[in-house]
């Protein structure tokens, strides 16, 4: 969608250029200015106990990756992009987050998450386990020993409904520690798990999760994880199954619980009641759900679909829920050097917080946006205002690209490692399933080649996959005690902010 209407959003920043007449008057600029510091007059904290609480996580959203989501959403809305707020941006309480693990200065998703739903740091790899268990630990007695209770867990005891949504597989790192216990996040079906292994894998956990304690709403992708090796995904009969157990497992989550559903396409998830549904299983692919650019080619619902179906039915609880919401494929995009898509994921995921702010009371309910880690990402090279945010850098009043001492143009987004580099940019790109386009051979008139939606950034170092990166990310947050989320914060602290939010 973005190549197409990028002509237009072009021409309209070199013809008229990015400052109008309205927008430079300094009157203007001192007015706006001063309701920065009025909007935020009189806005008292909420101090009572939250009945609920929503945590949304961007997967690897740097703030990088916030400000060029909002850019792209402002400019595919017709305006220069700079002064849109994405729906988060508007909560009124902001910190920043170190997100360093027990064992890593740069840190994966595994760990984070812990520390988001533990309230511990816990080592790479490491789902919801303390730093005291072997990544490849396969004996359950000792994994039990290390295992950390997390908050659906003690939301579950409290007697709250809980909820899990994802855009990636809901046995992925991030769903994952909400549930299971395990060393490797790898672990997700039986056929990874090593000979002998006791400890079940992860998807087996999370219906042993259910039949214990009566997880009402997880949907995301990762249906695959749950299907026999032996029988045909419902949707794609070139694919099957992964599990060496024969195992059903989406069976064993309806039979588990009175009032269970199991849906694993559009129609399905369309037809949910959510006044009947107590608890609902929702699996729409076989691996990881589309990136939101490629959704309207497939099966499956939004992410913010998804938020508010699963709002619906949380929302019939006597006595609140936990919910978390994680926009997964934000993180993969930017591992493929795309950064389109990773934008398009971000604002999926502003849209998610959007329809849930439109459903709850932010007087009981602690809405949290964050992120678990960064990547190396960046935005650079002094183009106007409103410049496509895709597009190559371009200085104020001119219709050329700025050029490098190399005699070519330059992006404004690129990254500091990844498969964009030109060596490595030919070559294929099945992980992540985005077309492979070159790196650094840019020519003046590649204007529509660097904004195409399947386009890799330039990369600084060559690497298979690009990396995270270490720096801190933002935590916005409205509703009961979010004023605690204030500074520079320990990434494990947002799990103590949501308890004392709670009353536990």
């Amino acid at each position: 969608m973005y190549r197409r209407c990028i002509g237009v959003l072009t021409a309209i920043a070199l013809a008229s250029g990015a400052a109008t007449a309205e927008n430079v008057h300094r009157d203007n600029w001192y007015a706006s200015g001063a309701s920065e510091v009025t909007s935020r007059l009189g806005v008292e904290p909420v101090t009572g106990r939250a009945r609920n609480v929503i945590l949304f996580i961007g997967d690897g959203m740097g703030i990088s990756t916030i400000t060029a989501a909002r850019i792209l959403e402002g400019q595919l809305r017709g305006g220069s992009g700079e002064d849109n707020a994405l729906s988060f941006e508007k909560l009124p309480y902001l910190a920043l987050s170190k997100t360093y693990s027990n064992n890593q200065q740069v840190s994966d998703s595994a760990p984070t998450a812990t520390a988001m739903v533990t309230g511990v740091k816990a080592n790479d790899g490491a789902i919801s386990v303390d730093a005291g268990l072997e990544r490849n630990e396969p004996d359950l007695e000792v994994v039990e020993r290390h295992a950390l209770a997390t908050l659906l867990e003690q939301a579950e005891a409290h007697g709250l409904a809980t909820g899990i949504v994802s855009t990636a597989r809901v046995t992925h790192a991030t769903p994952a520690v909400n549930y299971a216990h395990i060393g490797n996040r790898d672990w997700e079906t039986d056929r990874l798990l090593p000979q002998g292994a006791s400890v079940s894998d992860i998807a087996a956990q999370l219906v042993e999760a259910q039949s214990r304690y009566g997880i009402e709403v997880v949907m995301g992708g990762g249906r695959a994880m749950f299907l026999p090796a032996n029988e045909v995904d419902p949707e794609y009969p070139e694919r099957t199954g992964t599990r060496l157990d024969g195992r059903r497992l989406y069976e064993e989550w309806i039979a588990a619980r009175p009032g269970s559903a199991f849906v694993w396409n559009k129609a399905g998830f369309d037809a949910i009641d959510p006044a009947s549904t107590r608890h609902l299983l929702g699996l729409f692919e076989p691996s990881h759900m589309l990136y939101e650019e490629d959704r309207a080619d497939g099966n499956e619902p939004s992410l913010a679909e998804m938020t508010g179906k699963a709002l619906d039915i949380l929302q019939g609880s006597e006595k609140g829920y936990y919910l978390m919401v994680e926009a997964g494929r934000v993180d993969h995009a930017h591992h493929a050097g795309n950064a389109y898509r990773a934008l398009k994921d971000t604002i999926a995921l502003s849209d998610a917080v959007r329809a849930a702010l439109a459903r709850v009371d932010l007087d009981e309910t602690l809405v949290i946006v964050t992120a678990d880690h960064s990547h190396v990402f960046t935005i650079a090279g002094y183009p106007e205002r409103g410049n496509p945010i895709l597009g190559l850098a371009r200085q104020p009043g001119s219709t050329a690209p700025r050029l490098a001492l190399d005699g070519r143009p330059y992006t404004t987004l690129g990254y500091a490692n990844g498969r964009g580099y030109a060596q490595l940019a030919v070559g294929g790109d099945t992980r992540y399933g985005i077309p492979p386009t070159p790196g650094r051979h840019l020519e003046p008139d590649w204007v529509h080649e660097t904004e195409d939606e399947g386009y890799h950034q330039e990369a600084l170092v060559p690497l298979a996959d690009e990396t995270h990166g270490g720096e801190d990310v933002a935590i916005y947050a409205g509703g009961p005690w979010s004023h605690l989320f204030r500074g520079v914060m320990e990434q494990h602290g947002i799990y103590h902010v949501i308890r004392h939010a709670l009353g536990w």
